[in-house]
């Protein structure tokens, strides 16, 4: 009788045991869909894609799995498994952060060339606003795009000076900020529009060659910083092919354990100190 009463007990803490982890799964898989569905389409509002989310989750949940299981079946660690899960679960955001720089950089290479035909349009005559039209609708995107929402945003009513704002928020960046002053002083105080339009252009296209030629001049020391980041793990690999028994000892004593820390503390502070010392800011 005691044997049956300890396996019922045993048997119903199993059952909670699995009642609490997939009560606590379903509420994760509820937050992580919103929140998800709502980074998501924010990132892609941004960027002008229109996809539904929500099937971008379904994609990303199902990659999760086949993923994580695969790495499961094939190498028999749940570690790894969770690990492959982790980085697929973060990776939208990697992509879309990247997906922004590249339009970021794209609308810098564009904008000096867009601001010559917008001062070439003042000259043949227009305003600003019929020459900022002219231009978006003949300037390919990602800048276009912009131009075409801003004309959107005065049709709606918005004055030019808050359509130029917005236009400062979405796109941050100091060339647009030096675009977006040109064109307020020009239209507020009734100066040469196009001249100072040609100027701000020569500026911005000197900026672009000059940042161009220092990120060409650093890209060995960032280079020497994936190195310096890589070099111990490629390292800890070949050790630990050629000495299983020694290296063991990093992962099941405290003293291993402390000289990981070390190393991973180190590893961060010299990759970052590297990362400052080449991001030059023009």
């Amino acid at each position: 009788m005691i044997v049956i009463g300890f396996s019922f007990a045993v048997a119903a803490a199993v059952a909670l045991l699995v009642w609490a982890l997939t009560d606590l799964g379903g509420r994760w898989l509820v937050a992580y869909r919103t929140r998800f569905t709502r980074d998501t389409h924010f990132s892609m509002r941004e960027l002008f894609l229109f996809a539904d989310p929500s099937r971008l989750y379904a994609l990303n949940l199902a990659m999760m799995l086949i993923a994580s299981t695969g790495t499961w079946l094939l190498t028999h660690s749940l570690v790894l498994a969770l690990i492959v899960a982790v980085l697929l679960a973060l990776a939208p955001r990697f992509i879309f952060r990247w997906l922004r720089r590249r339009r970021i950089d794209r609308i810098e290479q564009q904008l000096p060339d867009a601001l010559l035909m917008i001062s070439g349009a003042a000259k043949a005559g227009l305003s600003l606003v019929s020459a900022v039209r002219q231009v978006g609708a003949e300037l390919p995107p990602p800048l276009s795009q912009e131009f075409q929402l801003m004309q959107h945003e005065q049709r709606l009513g918005v004055s030019l000076n808050d359509a130029l704002e917005n236009l400062t928020h979405r796109v941050p960046m100091q060339s647009v900020n030096l675009m977006v002053s040109a064109m307020r002083i020009a239209s507020e105080t009734g100066g040469g529009l196009a001249e100072t339009l040609e100027r701000t252009a020569t500026t911005l296209r000197s900026q672009h060659a000059m940042e161009l030629k220092i990120r060409a001049l650093t890209s060995q020391g960032k280079l020497q910083a994936w190195v310096v980041g890589l070099l111990p793990l490629f390292l800890l690999w070949v050790l630990t092919k050629m000495e299983p028994a020694a290296m063991s000892l990093l992962w099941t004593t405290q003293i291993g354990w402390g000289v990981i820390a070390a190393v991973v503390t180190m590893e961060f502070f010299g990759v970052w100190i590297i990362r400052r010392i080449v991001a030059i800011d023009v």
